[in-house]
């Protein structure tokens, strides 16, 4: 049974859920900025324009509120070390501004709605609170389109890595990354060891490291599926035998880069350097 993160998540569903649920509060909000709009235009109370402009603005923070619930639980996915985390909080944090913003409107119409025309103030603060819903939704979108944030993810089953391994490396030798139970079966943990971000995965009770970066445009392998022996990019959907890094269905077309990889006295050791020859 999916647990409730997982729900909010979407992976019932096999789609994100916070997408879906953003386009009712993003819709209402601008919705009732016409209906003000209109009211001044067409200031006739039979029209009720003033009490619908109300009422949109209601159900937007209903409806953002929902969302909202759905965006935090994707929020704390992203690891802390991606680029993408501080534009997250900018966007959450505009997202609880804007709302804030909307809400104030609210309070300020009520006792208001039989008017022939909204008030100044309101509809005021209304114009700002949908100016700085735009900006977070700019920013929402970067997060997607150019970060890659939650897109795939809610295909996996097991948890993403929520931060990259660091270790220097060893020249030619095997680094100890972290203890054997990190990898679950069907999960990964990500590392960085002398500057190669390598991911470890585990399929079929096997362990198998290769690059977590996909050779098609860079989606994060880290936070694939790992399914067969394979690893799905979360991104396009291309597909990698994590043995031989060789590529099983495309869009990409060049194959990973493998490393060596054991378990040993219940420790993970990596090499991603290749070893010194003799002299």
């Amino acid at each position: 049974m999916a647990t409730p993160k997982e729900i909010l998540e979407g992976k019932p569903l096999r789609s994100p859920l916070h997408p879906a649920l953003v386009h009712l509060p993003i819709a209402l909000f601008p919705l009732s900025l016409l209906l003000d709009l209109a009211s001044w235009l067409w200031p006739r109370p039979e029209l009720c324009l003033v009490r619908g402009a109300f009422i949109a603005i209601a159900a937007g923070i209903g409806t953002a509120v929902i969302a909202a619930i759905a965006g935090a639980v994707d929020y704390t996915s992203i690891r802390n070390d991606h680029p993408a985390k501080k534009t997250a909080t900018w966007h959450m944090v505009l997202n609880v501004v804007a709302v804030g913003l909307f809400s104030a409107s609210l309070g300020l119409r009520y006792g208001s709605l039989d008017l022939e025309r909204t008030d100044l103030l309101p509809l005021l603060v209304s114009l700002a609170g949908l100016g700085v819903l735009g900006y977070s939704g700019y920013l929402g979108g970067h997060l997607v389109y150019s970060d890659g944030i939650g897109v795939g993810r809610h295909q996996r089953r097991t948890p993403l890595p929520e931060k990259t391994i660091e270790r220097p490396a060893a020249k030619g030798k095997p680094v100890e990354i972290g203890a054997a139970s990190l990898v679950v079966e069907g999960g990964t943990v990500r590392a960085d060891v002398g500057g190669t971000v390598a991911t470890v995965a585990r399929s079929d009770g096997h362990l198998c490291a290769f690059q977590e970066f996909c050779t098609h445009r860079h989606g994060p392998l880290s936070e694939g599926k790992i399914e067969n022996g394979e690893v799905v990019c979360p991104w396009h959907g291309s597909r990698f035998a994590m043995a031989t890094g060789k590529v099983t269905e495309g869009p990409a077309k060049v194959d990973l880069r493998t490393f060596p990889v054991e378990e040993r006295e219940g420790k993970i050791w990596l090499r991603t350097e290749t070893p010194a020859r003799p002299a």
